[in-house]
């Protein structure tokens, strides 16, 4: 139940980062805007499968 909890403020916090930087920074920049979200996407997954998958097992 604690893994649930965890990983849905850890998506939580995702989509958080990537709205506040679409609002704030990236409003008119299509291909920035993309670019950025999928960099982020990468960013929290490859952290999620390196050290944060390990806490749980």
């Amino acid at each position: 139940m604690r893994h649930i909890i965890f990983v849905a403020v850890y998506l939580v916090l995702m989509v958080g980062i990537i709205v506040t930087l679409d609002v704030l920074f990236l409003r008119e920049h299509f291909w920035w805007r993309l670019g950025t979200n999928v960099g982020v996407v990468l960013v929290f997954a490859t952290a999620y499968l390196v050290w944060l998958r390990k806490a749980f097992t």
